[in-house]
């Protein structure tokens, strides 16, 4: 009886080749582009994952509350570390990681290493970052420590073992040690580096970072003991940070507020973010996209599978007749949908195989080493293809399975008209899934122009950034770059926009002539950097070599500072009193303000100085043409300076929109998936199309014969689909609005949703569904009507 099941569902599908295909590759792309977005969002939610004791490890952050704002920081003070461990023994261990750079000299050739952190001793016992050389307990206890990654050693090392190998690191007195050597950290992490040093390097006397409460530069990690109740131990805090740091908060007037963080929510769910980052927005889109996916082609099937089951109306009849039972009929109908997704299923796997390198690569990270790393993922796919294959069997099962063999037999059987109100219901949930993406599409195609063509308040273009060490060279290197023809001028400054920058405790005459207390963003400049990036002033002036005490008396501010400090009028901030980092000076200028940050964030408060201690970055300002050649000349420059210093640059144009990398990647992968989905629409709206002409061509032949144009018979076919897209745009344009506003809401700088949007994914969605539609109507116009009849 199986062995008879299987030849006729297999002789369905060859008799009717062309809705087999339409089925079969339907659901095959849908369920490859379900299994890549389950990839995808399997390895977000998989960060941070690797480490045992992860449920019991917290990252320390810190609230600010000065007279002038509330500043939440995903750092802490440098004393926080380890007076917590010290003060509370549910806090077991403690670890800060602060970024770093290094230049390595190695047989007289320099490199520079800028995946490099620092951390205290306990980081290996803390997280479970592999070792594979090195006790985890002693590695990091010694100042001048190195535990490098595997790749680092085989760059330095080759094969030989590094172990006891001396570094030689720019800015250390000693050589540093390799002390351990430990796995590539996986890309699942958001704690990455190839090079750690140890913290007691920087810490040890007569450094006083382990006592200073007012520096902030490290994130703070604590491993708890278990089951703790963390909000029970943040109670806790402000007692503590009363009894060791009350005094300097109330004279500072900068009032400190810690919190616990769980290490698990940091990648995802942290709102204050960190060097490593994800979205859980982004997992939450994608996973809905990956659904309507998989239920757009699944609705395609169905409508596919049910369309024709009328066909089999005449078979139905006859196996009744000669004693064929409902249940072994159904099970028949409901067996053919299962082969059929599971032929789907196979092919899906193969197409999700092929597709992976490409996805990877829209996504920006390696997602999965391969399909068939995880058998768990090809198991719940399978899993969904035999649900979908019940699912779309279990209606023609029922409805033919309960046909009265006499009725059918005579030709009196009709299908009535819920089948076809069934279809209708689906089209139009398929296309107001793909019309709600559209629109998704077109709104975050213009947050991204928008992002990227905004008046930044400087001139970004064909300016280049080049990292130096402060000092007499490197005033020498200005100089000679400056002489180079194609370059229009230079500049110093300790950060650029786009690569953040230090914040200082400053107190500033405010509009009622007080000191007013702010923690402020602070570059370092020299007299040129103002008007070499184009920024304008709107009030004062700017830095000047003609006033002497310029350099070390001035500070510039923008116009977020000046309404911070009550300022309604820029000219009356000029003279305004000012104290910063040890500084005492005036106010000689407000500069308008700039974007230094994503446009995702705010404009924030920032102070400009003089100060050619702290200004390591060279500005280059070159001509719009011959760039390859000016590159050279500078490198060659430098390289007669700097005698072996790697020579490393950027242009600021592409810094500043590599913070949109994150968003250009979720473009891509949205644009991806929303053709995808259109386009499995479009296959079953195209056999749902032919499916109706042919049902239909006796009564299009005699329109024909009785003079019909060919126009009016497409018009005749498509008016329906038609109908279905505008009742599908009515239902999605509400719904994608809704979500695309709460989309917008994580920018600070948007565009706004705009009635055009929505008109022209509605005409799109038309033209895509007529484009379709009309393939098997004209066909259908254009055919002999004799010959329709005839076969009648």
């Amino acid at each position: 009886m199986l062995k008879n099941y299987f030849k006729i569902a297999f002789r369905n599908l060859f008799r009717h080749k062309g809705f087999t295909f339409l089925n079969i590759s339907g659901l095959a792309i849908g369920m490859s582009a379900g299994f890549l977005v389950l990839l995808y969002v399997a390895f977000e939610m998989s960060y941070d994952n690797m480490h045992s004791k992860t449920d019991s490890i917290y990252r320390v952050v810190a609230d600010i509350d000065t007279p002038s704002e509330k500043i939440e920081t995903s750092i802490a003070a440098w004393a926080v570390g380890p007076n917590i461990e010290e003060e509370f023994p549910e806090i077991l261990k403690f670890t800060r990681v602060s970024r770093e750079n290094f230049t390595i000299v190695k047989n007289g050739t320099k490199f520079i290493e800028e995946d490099v952190i620092a951390v205290d001793s306990a980081f290996f016992e803390i997280f479970d970052f592999d070792l594979v050389k090195g006790d985890k307990t002693q590695v990091l206890k010694q100042p001048n420590s190195l535990v490098i990654s595997e790749t680092i050693a085989t760059k330095y090392f080759d094969a030989n073992n590094p172990i006891g190998q001396n570094f030689e690191i720019e800015g250390f007195d000693n050589p540093a040690i390799v002390t351990g050597v430990m796995k590539d950290i996986p890309e699942n992490s958001h704690i990455q580096a190839d090079i750690i040093v140890s913290m007691i390097t920087y810490t040890a006397a007569p450094s006083t970072l382990d006592v200073e409460w007012g520096s902030y530069d490290a994130s703070i990690y604590v491993l708890t003991t278990d089951g703790i109740n963390s909000k029970s131990l943040e109670s806790k805090f402000p007692d503590f940070l009363e009894k060791r740091n009350g005094d300097e908060m109330r004279a500072s007037k900068m009032f400190v507020t810690l919190f616990l963080e769980p290490f698990k929510d940091v990648y995802l769910k942290s709102e204050r973010g960190s060097s490593v980052s994800g979205s859980i927005n982004n997992v939450y889109i994608f996973s809905i996209i990956g659904v309507f996916i998989l239920l757009i082609a699944s609705i395609n099937f169905i409508n596919l599978t049910t369309a024709r089951s009328v066909e089999r109306a005449k078979e139905v009849g006859i196996r009744k007749v000669i004693g064929a039972e409902k249940n072994q009929l159904a099970f028949q109908f409901i067996g053919e949908s299962i082969i059929v997704c599971t032929i789907a299923f196979f092919i899906a796997v193969g197409l999700a195989a092929l597709g992976l390198p490409y996805f990877s690569e829209l996504a920006g990270k390696t997602v999965s080493a391969g399909v068939f790393v995880e058998p768990i993922n090809i198991l719940y796919l399978f899993l969904l293809s035999l649900i979908i294959g019940v699912l779309a069997g279990i209606y023609p099962a029922v409805v033919l399975s309960s046909f009265k063999p006499i009725l059918v037999l005579k030709g009196s059987f009709s299908t009535g008209t819920k089948g076809i109100l069934l279809r209708k219901s689906l089209v139009v949930v398929q296309f107001t899934i793909s019309i709600a993406l559209i629109i998704g599409t077109i709104v975050i195609y213009n947050q991204m122009q928008f992002m990227q063509n905004q008046e930044l308040g400087f001139n970004e273009e064909h300016t280049i950034v080049i990292r130096t060490e402060t000092g007499s060279s490197q005033e020498t290197l200005r100089t000679r770059i400056s002489q180079i023809p194609g370059v229009k001028g230079t500049a110093l400054a300790s950060s650029v926009p786009g690569t953040g920058n230090s914040a200082a405790y400053s107190e500033i005459e405010n509009q009622q002539g007080d000191l007013q207390i702010a923690n402020l963003d602070l570059y370092f400049v020299n007299e040129d950097y103002i008007q070499l990036l184009g920024m304008e002033i709107v009030a004062g002036r700017g830095f000047s070599r003609d006033f002497a005490s310029d350099s070390s008396k001035a500070m510039i501010i923008n116009e977020k500072a000046l309404s911070l400090l009550g300022y309604t009028n820029a000219e009356d901030a000029i003279g305004a009193n000012y104290q910063q980092w040890g500084s005492r000076g005036e106010v000689i200028g407000v500069v308008k303000d700039f974007n230094f940050e994503s446009l995702q964030d705010e404009i924030s408060p920032l102070t400009m100085r003089l100060d050619p201690t702290q200004t390591n970055l060279i500005t280059i300002k070159i001509e719009g043409h011959n760039t390859a050649q000016t590159l050279v000349s500078i490198e060659n420059t430098w390289q007669s300076i700097m005698l072996g210093d790697p020579f490393e640059y950027y242009f600021l144009d592409e810094l500043f929109n590599n913070q949109y990398q994150a968003e250009e990647q979720f473009e891509d992968l949205f644009l991806s998936f929303a053709l995808l989905a259109i386009f499995i629409s479009c296959l079953g709206l195209l056999g749902l199309a032919a499916y109706s002409t042919i049902q239909r061509k006796r009564e299009i032949g005699i329109r024909k014969i009785v003079g019909a144009s060919v126009s009016s018979i497409v018009n005749l076919l498509s008016k329906e689909f038609i109908k279905l897209v505008v009742i599908a745009f009515v239902i999605s344009a509400p719904l994608a609005w809704y979500a695309m506003h709460n989309w917008l809401e994580d920018f600070a700088y948007k565009i706004d949703i705009e009635w055009w949007m929505f008109v022209l994914a509605g005409i799109g969605a038309l033209v895509i569904a007529i484009v379709t539609v009309s393939f098997q109507a004209i066909k259908a116009a254009t055919s002999n009507p004799v010959k329709s009849l005839r076969t009648e």
